[in-house]
């Protein structure tokens, strides 16, 4: 089943100007220092195509499967890809070969929404690369810190599942003694920058069929 949630989150929710009347519906801030923030079970609501309102991306990063992201993303939260995924069969070079190309640019690398494109997690920050890769290894699915989350577009709800503030479906925080811990799968975050039109961002929680 892959990634579960093994505790409840807590956070903070507070409104934010800077992002208007769609922040008061999402909840949390994303300059606050307490994490994971905290968003209501709304944001995952059934819209025109599951939990978001189309598919996601026909041209994932990383060799990932489309039909197997778009079910992980917007079909079926209680699934995940299998263990290791993100370092077996196509994913192994393409994963490897962004990392390597990031390294010899001295950059993190940003990893996308698979349905809006929106930045969700950049890594690795406030450690090595060595560090974010042995623990995503060793667990078996990318694992970000706080740090490494974008907060303006991530959200935890109460039971732990990770979610982006639009219906994506990424994986859960599953905390350790060094912290929250955020178990994504990689078919989650295989978009391609792209963002999403602001005006139709409300709609996304208001509006029952979309």
């Amino acid at each position: 089943m892959g990634c579960k949630h093994s505790a409840p989150v807590s956070g903070t929710n507070a409104n934010s100007k800077e992002y208007g009347p769609i922040r008061d519906i999402i909840g949390g801030d994303a300059a606050s220092k307490s994490y994971p923030l905290v968003g209501p079970g709304a944001i995952m609501k059934q819209k025109n195509h599951g939990t978001y309102i189309k598919p996601v991306q026909s041209d994932l990063r990383y060799g990932c499967d489309i039909k197997t992201a778009d079910n992980i993303c917007n079909h079926n939260r209680h699934r995940a890809e299998h263990f290791g995924y993100f370092t077996s069969g196509p994913r192994r070079k393409a994963f490897s070969n962004a990392v390597e190309d990031a390294k010899a640019k001295n950059k993190p690398i940003t990893f996308y929404d698979s349905n809006t494109g929106l930045p969700l997690f950049t890594a690795p920050r406030g450690r090595s690369w060595e560090s974010f890769l042995k623990e995503s290894k060793n667990h078996g699915w990318p694992s970000f810190r706080d740090a490494e989350v974008n907060w303006e577009n991530v959200r935890c709800l109460r039971k732990g599942e990770a979610v982006s503030v639009h219906g994506t479906h990424l994986g859960h925080n599953l905390p350790d003694s060094s912290g929250n811990r955020y178990c994504i799968n990689l078919v989650s975050i295989a978009g391609n920058p792209e963002g999403i039109d602001d005006s139709k961002q409300i709609s996304l929680y208001t509006d029952s069929t979309n």
